[in-house]
């Protein structure tokens, strides 16, 4: 890895043992560019809308009246195997069984969603639960009894590991993917028979259509068992993202995975969210690679996830225009597959989605909807628009404002200030009328590659070609 050409180090990582802790506190809730490799989505459209325990009928409507049009290449959406009963949001990861049985929808529900999308030409990842079973006994969501290390007609007390006591040591590699993760069962994804029925799994997904995956708790099996199980698949080219999450001196590290696909950057959303709260936008200027992150082409990057949106280590909702410029950053920059997280407003950490996932309308009973806020769904189109051109023509004023283009393809400013900014800015943008995506006003280039703009304090000014037109904005 590269060194870091920061100008100010980086505060220290909280305990894994906290993480411990909280992942303990929430019931057992998981924590889970440059020109893309093999692994990652394919075409000019990377970015996923993350539709955070939305039903899947409500994920269909959205596919066709936001994601497709506003140019999302994916949409990610939650566990749909059958779980635990409860409302809360965690339930959705604690599975019972492999069938298709959840509280956001049935088989048939599952299958239209997939189809609905697909003709919007959105592609579809399910995050999927593979690395353990559910703890405890009971019924669950399709109507299947279970008791722990008992899943009838799937596993049984041999395909679970030995080590049956709760993860305590991140320094420890046996400890951290043989014991159990806050005391779920489980899986010996080492034993042949495991691995098949989880291949399984995921072929049955991938027969109704899914276009790839999210593993979860990646972290927690060998990344060899993990490539072994992407082999058996009908599609072994199926998009794989994995959740692994870097923790300092641990002894799983997340570049171990890279060998099977994509590996989700957690220092991406947790510096992102100290460089915003606390430091300056112009250390942002090398942001991704330089700072000693994973190749651009293997990583998947957010602002916040379900997980940590929760725990605090990233920005969410909550923080407002910060929240709102880092997607802009984000989505404007050409690091790594970016997810944009839509959830829901929450003040018990716990509490599971509103209305049981199902969405009447965005912003009303507590959805926040934030790939659809204007802002973000702006910057879906001018990444589209930007891709493969790199970063041209960067300024700061040396500390929370900042510039950049994508060569002649788009320029961006984000003003992170307390005052306006007010200046003239050098773009390699052909001369025209473009529509900022941020306010929907005019802005006119000249044959130089310059204009002049005031840019209101914590807003941003986004130009792309895609929307340039003769008459602007109003054209």
């Amino acid at each position: 890895m590269t060194r870091r050409t920061r100008t100010k180090p980086s505060v220290g990582r909280r305990s894994q043992a906290a993480t411990l802790a909280l992942l303990a506190g929430v019931g057992g809730g998981l924590i889970g560019g440059a020109p893309q490799a093999a692994a990652a989505p394919p075409g000019a459209k990377d970015v996923t809308a993350v539709l955070f325990e939305w039903k899947f009928s409500s994920v269909a409507k959205a596919c066709t009246d936001r994601l497709g049009p506003d140019g999302y290449g994916y949409v990610q959406v939650s566990p749909p195997q059958e779980h635990i009963q409860g409302p809360q949001w965690w339930t959705s990861y604690q599975p019972v069984s492999y069938k298709i049985g959840g509280r956001l929808g049935d088989r048939a529900a599952f299958k239209n969603m997939v189809d609905t999308c697909h003709s919007a030409g959105v592609k579809v990842v399910v995050d999927t639960v593979i690395n353990h079973m559910a703890a405890g006994n009971g019924t669950g969501t399709g109507g299947t009894s279970y008791t722990k290390y008992d899943y009838p007609g799937i596993y049984s007390r041999p395909d679970f590991d030995n080590c049956t006591t709760p993860i305590s040591n991140y320094q420890d590699r046996f400890n951290v993917q043989e014991c159990e993760l806050v005391g779920l069962a489980d899986l010996d994804t080492g034993e042949d028979h495991v691995r098949g029925r989880i291949a399984a799994y995921m072929n049955d997904l991938l027969s109704l259509g899914v276009d790839g995956f999210r593993v979860d708790a990646a972290k927690h099996m060998a990344a060899d068992d993990l490539k072994n199980i992407k082999s058996r698949l009908s599609d072994p080219n199926a998009y794989w993202k994995q959740e692994a999450i870097f923790g300092a001196g641990e002894a799983v590290s997340p570049d171990e995975y890279l060998g099977s696909g994509d590996v989700q950057e957690f220092r991406y959303a947790r510096d992102l969210k100290r460089v915003f709260t606390g430091e300056k936008l112009a250390y942002l200027k090398n942001y991704g690679e330089g700072w000693g992150y994973m190749p651009s082409g293997k990583s998947a990057v957010f602002v916040a996830n379900h997980d940590t949106e929760r725990s605090g280590d990233t920005l969410t909702y909550k923080d407002g225009s910060s929240h709102t410029l880092a997607h802009v950053f984000m989505l404007a920059w050409p690091y790594g597959s970016p997810d944009v997280h839509s959830g829901f407003e929450f003040t018990d950490r716990d509490a599971g989605p509103p209305n049981g996932g199902q969405v009447n309308s965005c912003y009303s009973d507590g959805w926040k909807c934030q790939h659809a806020w204007p802002e973000v769904a702006g910057m879906v189109k001018l990444r589209n628009a930007s891709r493969g051109a790199a970063v041209t023509n960067w300024w700061d004023n040396g500390n929370d404002a900042v510039a950049f283009g994508r060569g002649d393809k788009a320029y961006v400013v984000i003003n992170h200030e307390g005052s306006a900014l007010d200046r003239t800015f050098q773009t390699s943008l052909a001369a025209g009328v473009y529509c900022d995506v941020q306010s929907g006003r005019n802005v006119t280039v000249g044959g130089d590659g310059r204009f002049t703009a005031s840019v209101a304090p914590g807003t941003a000014l986004a130009l792309h070609t895609g929307a340039k037109r003769s008459a602007g904005c109003a054209g």
